[in-house]
């Protein structure tokens, strides 16, 4: 990864931005288990009653400021499990109706025996661009000793199987202690893109949690199939802070390569923890001794090329000629 030479106040980046994870909802006129009033299930950040609102896209053009928001990705926000397709059509009349988002990732249940059927009836939809289904496991690096994913399940893998073939990548949200399974499933079906989420969740910043998320990122980012998505980094009942999430971010970027990863927000769900400029201020702090070309490629280009969001034609003209050129997403 090369660096500017050493300046006292290099430029941060003011360029285009891709969100590349983030969600809209009205829960008062959809189905959303989750955020159903009255209804808490154990969160990463503890209590989330304050996002239960509806979210739009208006709401994060506000919250986004002064950040050039150009495009965004949406994640599939565990709608009503036997409903996938309704997200869906949701998404995309929301789409059609405001300009965003300009990509999506569908919900799927890969383990069902209709799997295959539900996967293609998702890929024929213009936005859908890839898959989650968080495959759950173990809720400490000991207890996964004993305690696997679903990423090791043979019908999961099954359904898992038919991604490629329908032009479908895989949104992978797992704790870091199950990496391992991820990389066994990365180098068995080599033809399927998988995106890391939130960092590979590094919640515990203790020496030996560090370390043992750095190394599990290190294992899985040997196989090229696999991108990183950096978010998620808030921790529960304290603000978001640069001075603890730098050396994340850094470190990520230098496991995965400038070129396997990219930046977004998991708003509304990470405003629990600091808002949208905090946020994106501290991830272009973390980069300002990268060049322009790297920091492109982290704040858009790499979400454009992996997940070719429907952007109007204007946008192109903003796009540093060096990055120009997608990736093969």
């Amino acid at each position: 990864m090369s660096t500017r030479p050493d300046t006292a106040n290099p430029p941060v980046y003011d360029g285009p931005i891709i969100d590349a994870h983030q969600h809209f909802w009205e829960p008062d006129k959809n189905d959303y288990p989750w955020l159903a009033p009255g209804t808490l299930i154990p969160f990463r950040y503890g209590n989330y009653e304050a996002i239960k609102g509806a979210y739009l896209p208006a709401d994060l053009l506000r919250d986004a400021g002064h950040h050039k928001i150009v495009g965004t990705v949406y994640m599939e926000a565990e709608w009503a499990p036997d409903d996938a397709l309704g997200e869906t059509r949701y998404i995309h009349d929301l789409a059609h109706r405001t300009g965003f988002p300009n990509a999506m990732i569908a919900q799927a249940w890969l383990d069902h025996p209709d799997a295959h059927e539900a996967l293609r009836q998702q890929a024929q939809f213009p936005l859908v661009r890839s898959v989650r289904h968080k495959p759950g496991g173990a809720g400490s690096p000991e207890a996964a000793r004993s305690t696997k994913s679903l990423m090791v399940n043979d019908a999961w893998r099954r359904g898992y199987s038919a991604l490629a073939g329908l032009g479908l990548h895989f949104d992978l949200q797992a704790a870091w202690w199950h990496l391992g399974e991820a990389r066994r499933l990365a180098d068995d079906f080599p033809d399927t893109k998988i995106i890391l989420n939130h960092t590979g969740l590094p919640s515990d910043r203790s020496e030996a949690g560090l370390a043992g998320w750095a190394a599990a990122m290190r294992e899985l980012a040997d196989a090229p199939n696999v991108f990183v998505k950096i978010s998620g980094l808030g921790l529960p009942d304290r603000p978001w802070r640069i001075d603890e999430n730098a050396w994340i971010i850094r470190e990520t970027i230098a496991i995965f390569g400038v070129e396997r990863a990219m930046f977004a927000s998991n708003f509304p769900v990470d405003s629990l923890c600091g808002s949208y400029a905090t946020i994106f201020d501290g991830f272009k702090t973390a980069t300002r001794d990268m060049t322009p070309v790297e920091q492109q490629r982290l704040f858009f280009s790499n979400a454009q090329a992996i997940y070719r969001p429907r952007l109007p034609a204007s946008i192109g003209g903003s796009v540093h000629p060096a990055v120009a050129a997608p990736l093969g997403g």
